[in-house]
């Protein structure tokens, strides 16, 4: 019977592969508490992970499933996408069950993350692999005695057989800033097409999303995280990502679930939790 826990080296970092009875993968680093590869049972590869990233710590791996907290992106003060996605987490529990393996990581404020973020927080990340199912579950609580408030995302990077040749659906009609031209815009096409750089957040996107391509699909969903970023980073900046292969490019395509455009306000001894979940189709 195969092992539904692995704990494994990945690349010089400590990894955790979750096995369920029927075959289904996943491998989580403790290194901020990333996935950096699921394949669903019978199936094939579905993230992206550049061969040329760094797997150092304090450095961010590009690919996988970031977490980005306490702040998306640059759009505050913060280090670009915050610091969780650069620490190291605490494994608090690994399991397998009937048709399912499960793992949680946890990250706890410390001195180093005061300087940056002064707040007492404890956020804690899930990962559940089932069949052709993979279930990303982000919890924050504040133990603090003062209300804090953040915006978050998982960042994830799917893989792509030919960007060109996929389409996202599920968001027309969709208010979403353009970050490439630094506009608003309202999303008219019934199905988003990548020919060239694209760095959208759509906002308040309650609606299940399938990404299609030639023999096979993706069905995207998310609870309590109501933005969706899509983000590839096409030729041109491509060229100047030094963890980015040439090519890159034409095999991923992020598609992130996020609380952006309203940041959580969490009270004192209350919590959040937000999930995004990957059907193989």
């Amino acid at each position: 019977m195969t092992n539904p826990i692995e704990h494994f080296d990945f690349n010089g970092l400590a990894a955790i592969r979750l096995t369920a009875p029927d075959g289904a993968q996943a491998v989580v680093l403790k290194h901020g508490a990333q996935i950096v590869s699921w394949i669903p049972a019978g199936g094939e590869e579905r993230l992206y992970l550049s061969d040329r990233s760094k797997f150092d710590a304090g450095s961010a791996i590009r690919g996988g499933v970031p977490v980005c907290f306490p702040q998306f992106s640059s759009r505050g003060p913060l280090p670009k996408h915050g610091f969780a996605r650069t620490l190291e987490w605490e494994l608090s529990e690994a399991r397998g069950g009937n048709d399912f393996a499960v793992a949680t990581l946890e990250l706890f404020d410390d001195e180093q993350t005061r300087q940056i973020w002064p707040h007492s927080f404890e956020a804690e990340l899930t990962v559940l692999v089932t069949g052709q199912r993979l279930d990303i579950e982000f919890d924050v609580r504040n133990p603090g005695n003062a209300p804090f408030s953040f915006t978050c995302a998982l960042h994830t990077y799917l893989r792509t057989r030919e960007v060109e040749e996929s389409r996202l659906e599920g968001l027309r009609g969709l208010a979403y800033f353009d970050a490439v031209k630094a506009v608003e815009r309202k999303e008219t096409g019934t199905e988003i097409v990548i020919e060239d750089e694209t760095d959208r957040i759509y906002f308040n996107a309650a609606r299940p999303l399938l990404l299609r391509e030639p023999h096979r699909s993706l069905g995207i969903s998310s609870e309590n995280l109501p933005d969706v970023v899509v983000w590839n980073p096409w030729e041109h900046l491509t060229a100047k990502l030094p963890d980015m292969p040439t090519k890159g490019f034409r095999h991923m395509l992020c598609v992130e679930a996020a609380a952006i455009g309203s940041p959580i306000e969490l009270m004192p001894n209350s919590e959040w939790w937000g999930r995004q979940t990957l059907v193989a189709l």
